[in-house]
């Protein structure tokens, strides 16, 4: 009797085997173990605080999920949520460092960085770095300093421009006052009553006008009448200008106020965001863009301090970011390099006040050591001659007399310029040469302590050791920036607000300083 094999096979010759041991798989030479290295000397429960018992199900370990964040912007520069959530699924270094974890939803990343990280990063990006400059001997007496222009997250055409703004509501003013005189003349004569006109009006007071308008005329805004065919009454007219008016003046009021005193801009779509130009105008029409000033201070390549203003001048940066490199580290660095950014009045008395050394170009550096003919012009205040009294002398032997001091706007430390007007220019041979513009008597304005300042910096830079810090600053600050916006491809922020915009360039730098350290530490070991 022939019985008939009923076998079954119960496997493919696709399926999936694993060894035990998942670093079996993962290459020696890996990041993930000089990532591992570094964050397992964290204890980075300390930063999550523990909030209240819920229903449900357990949550993710906070730990697990900072790691596949951490290490996903350390390969990558920026990484998106989904792509997170992707390499958790299908790469088996994630799940090495979820450890047998399930893997998260790009939802869970999300809430997890909104609600946890924003207010830790910091914390977290500063023990890093305290783990890595001492495994790796970093020298933070030398900060090579620089910023750049990251684009906003943003519209670009929805720029609000506060001088425009202070310009409309000036000439609203205006026409406020032209209503009332209306008013006044035509229509509250005959009761005794005059409505006080002013330079400027409060929003409060032009809601007064309307409402003591509308009791003594009786008037009634239901009764109001529009469309075709309809006469308005006076009443009407002149009461729904002034309605108009302070509507106005209302969204000045409020775009003035968002913009502040520092910022001549914002935009509607992210009001932390300003103007400004950046260096990859890929319009090509020199056109402003909603932009953030990011700052970074780079010690032996590794990122030291950072910080993200929403202004564009370098020079009010340089003080702030100082101030986070002391509160990070304890110290100030001795030898703070930047470029001619840089360079003012303020931050040399910041840097004196703070054992600094003057490191920072000023704004005609280039000129004073590369053009001769600038340098050495006769005819430049600084090169001036002095007799025996300290009096200022011209190329042609005229005296320039003191008039008066003046304070500088926007300094922090009481800086004054002196102001000198030439005894008598009238049929001066060098006119031409040294003030052909002038219709009277030359005036120069001079401050000596800024000047003395100039030439000590010059000295600096023109040593052997100043020319070094010099390069160095090229290559480590510049060389910084051209990793994460060129190798890495990160152009613009994906987070609205500064605050998002500096968690998420934390996220960048921690990123950075991790891939540095695995990179340094090859070379390292393929040296030794």
């Amino acid at each position: 009797m022939n019985t008939l094999n009923n076998t079954k096979v119960y496997c493919t010759p696709k399926q999936l085997k694993l060894p035990i041991e998942i670093e079996k798989i993962i290459e020696i030479s890996d990041p993930v173990y000089s990532f591992s290295e570094i964050i397992d000397c964290i204890d980075l429960t300390s930063h999550f605080a523990e909030k209240g018992c819920k229903t449900g199900r357990p949550r993710y370990s906070y730990s697990n999920l900072l790691k596949v964040i951490l290490f996903s912007f350390m390969e990558n520069g920026y990484v998106s949520l989904r792509q997170i959530e992707k390499s958790c699924k299908t790469d088996i270094r994630y799940m090495w460092l979820l450890d047998d974890m399930k893997a998260p939803s790009f939802a869970t990343i999300g809430n997890f960085i909104r609600d946890c990280l924003t207010d830790t990063i910091e914390d977290i990006f500063i023990e890093i770095n305290k783990v890595i400059f001492e495994k790796d001997n970093v020298d933070l007496t030398h900060a090579y300093i620089d910023g750049t222009k990251i684009e906003a997250n943003a519209n670009r055409y929805t720029w609000v421009w506060k001088k425009s703004c202070i310009t409309n509501r000036d000439k609203t003013f205006q026409k406020v006052s032209e209503i009332i005189e209306e008013i006044n003349n035509e229509d509250l004569a005959c009761f005794g009553i005059k409505i006080e006109k002013r330079a400027e009006y409060a929003i409060e007071y032009l809601k007064e006008i309307l409402k003591q308008y509308a009791e003594v005329l009786n008037i009634d805004v239901t009764k109001f009448v529009c469309g075709k065919g309809v006469r308005k009454t006076n009443y009407q007219r002149r009461y729904e200008k002034l309605v108009e008016y302070t509507e106005k003046l209302t969204n000045y009021a409020k775009h003035i106020n968002i913009c502040g005193e520092k910022r001549g801009s914002y935009s509607k779509t992210d009001k932390d965001a300003t103007f400004m130009r950046v260096k990859k105008d890929y319009m090509g029409n020199d056109q402003l863009l909603p932009a953030y000033n990011v700052q970074l201070a780079v010690c032996d390549e590794y990122i030291s301090a950072l910080d993200v203003k929403q202004y564009a001048s370098d020079m009010d940066c340089f003080i702030p970011l100082m101030e986070r490199f002391h509160k990070n580290y304890g110290i100030y660095p001795k030898y703070p390099v930047a470029d001619a950014g840089y360079g003012s009045f303020n931050n040399y008395i910041y840097c004196e006040q703070h054992g600094m050394e003057k490191f920072m170009k000023f704004t005609m550096f280039e000129k004073e050591v590369k053009d001769a003919k600038y340098r050495d012009n006769p005819f430049r205040a600084n090169n001036f001659s002095q007799d025996e009294n300290g009096t200022l002398i011209c190329p042609n032997g005229r005296k320039f007399n003191f008039k008066y001091s003046q304070h500088v706007k926007g300094n922090n430390y009481g800086r004054t310029e002196e102001v000198y007007e030439c005894e008598d220019c009238s049929n001066c041979s060098f006119k031409e040469k040294c003030c052909p513009k002038a219709k009277h008597n030359r005036t120069i304005c001079l401050n000596h302590e800024l000047t003395s300042m100039h030439e000590e910096v010059l000295k600096n830079l023109s040593s052997i050791h100043g020319a070094l810090l010099c390069m160095n600053r090229s290559i480590q600050a510049e060389g910084t920036y051209g990793i994460i916006k060129w190798d890495k491809s990160y152009k613009r922020l994906h987070r609205k607000g500064m605050e998002n915009a500096l968690l998420e360039f934390c996220m960048i730098a921690c990123g950075f300083n991790l891939y540095k350290y695995h990179n340094k530490k090859l070379r390292n070991e393929k040296c030794a």
